[in-house]
Order: C-alpha cells, then structure tokens, then sequence
C-alpha cells in the first residue's frame, strides 16, 4: 500500500465563464483574514487580465460569514478591490452554487485517483478546472 498526499485546501474564484483564480494553501495554514485579504487582491488584478473590458458594473462576490469575511481585514481588502459583497444567508436552505455546481464535479473527477504527492493532486485539479 502506497501513503496518498494529504489534504489540500483549495480557494477557487469563478464566475459565468469560467476559472478565474486557484490558490492552493500551504500546508499547516489557515484562512485569516489577512490571507483572504491578499488572495481578494491577486483576484482584482486577475478580474482586471481576464475579463478586461467587462468591468462597466462592480463585480460581485458572494460571501457566507466565514471568519475571514467577516474579519476587518477581508472586509477592507473588499473596499480597496471595488468589489461589493453578496451575503449568502446564514441557514439557508439554499446551496451556494458551487456546493452544487462546481465541488461535487471537481470531487466526481478526483475519485479513485490516488497522488503520492500534493504537486501531482495540484496539477490534476488544476488541468479538470482549465477545462
């Protein structure tokens, strides 16, 4: 029997048309809102690359009450990036759209696969997600 690679934390922004920004964690890290405050960052600029053009209306994110949302530094880092935040309702029986569009899929594909490495868990995830 052969170790599998750990977990691995993903965070994917994606809109209507596609991928905009993965970030995988490093290992032993958790989400503060520091972290989400740089990561909402990387995605302005990546909104500004791709999706250039489309930036008459401020984009939107939809938000529950994580921590790092919730944090004075998420919350700031959303004011300086322009975006403007949805909140997903707490306990509501409403799935976020990518509780029933987008893991259930990334998880349908990763099944029975087994990675001896995160690289090789990374680079997999990231080649379904291109598609």
């Amino acid at each position: 029997m052969q170790a599998s690679a750990g977990k691995v934390v993903c965070t994917i922004f994606w809109d209507a048309e596609g991928v905009l920004l993965i970030d995988f964690m490093p290992h032993k890290t958790t989400v503060t809102g520091v972290y989400y405050g740089d990561l909402l960052h990387k995605l302005l600029l990546v909104v500004k690359e791709k999706r250039r053009g489309k930036l008459s209306q401020v984009p939107l994110l939809l938000h529950d009450n994580a921590p790092a949302h919730r944090s004075h530094a998420g919350q700031a880092a959303l004011l300086e990036s322009g975006f403007e935040e949805i909140r997903h309702p707490a306990y509501s029986p409403d799935l976020a759209p990518s509780d029933y569009n987008l893991f259930p899929n990334v998880k349908k594909h990763l099944r029975g696969q087994r990675f001896s490495t995160d690289q090789q868990l990374k680079y997999a995830t990231e080649e379904w997600l291109k598609e």
